[in-house]
C-alpha cells in the first residue's frame, strides 16, 4: 500500500521560503511520477510540479514558475517543493501525489492514484 506524508507546511511572511517534503513508502517508485498540487479555499485543486522519479525530469504550472523547484532523493524516497518569493496568494493546502507511470498529462489530477493528507501552507503580507 503506498503511503504519502507531506510535511514542511507553515506560517511564512510573504517574501519568504518553505521547503515541502513527500516522504513515499510501499511501492517500488522508479517508474513512478510524482507531484505536488494545491488547493486555495474556495477553489480546485491545481498543479503545482510534477517530477519523473527515474530521470527527474520535471514539469511546473504556470502559476508558480520560476518560484518553486521540486526534487527527489531516491535514497530517501522523498519528494521535495521548495517554494520562494513567497505570495499571499499561494496560501494553500499542498498535496504530494503519485502516479504509477509516466505517461498522460501531469497537470491533470485524474493521472494520479495516491495522495497525501496534504499540508497547510499560509503567506501573511
Amino acid at each position: 500500500q503506498v503511503q504519502l506524508v507531506e510535511s514542511g507546511g507553515g506560517l511564512v511572511q510573504a517574501g519568504g521560503s518553505l521547503r515541502l517534503s513527500c516522504v513515499a513508502s510501499g511501492g517500488t517508485f522508479s517508474t513512478y511520477s510524482m507531484g505536488w498540487f494545491r488547493q486555495l479555499p474556495g477553489k480546485e485543486r491545481e498543479f503545482v510540479a510534477a517530477i519523473r522519479w527515474s530521470s527527474g525530469i520535471r514539469y511546473y504550472g504556470d502559476s508558480v514558475k520560476g518560484r518553486v523547484t521540486i526534487s527527489r532523493d531516491s535514497a530517501k524516497q522523498t519528494v521535495y517543493l521548495e517554494m520562494n518569493s513567497l505570495k499571499p496568494e499561494d496560501t494553500a493546502v499542498y498535496y504530494c501525489a503519485a502516479a504509477r507511470n509516466y505517461y498522460g498529462d501531469y497537470a491533470s489530477r485524474a493521472r494520479y492514484d495516491y495522495w497525501g493528507q496534504g499540508t497547510q501552507v499560509t503567506v501573511s503580507s
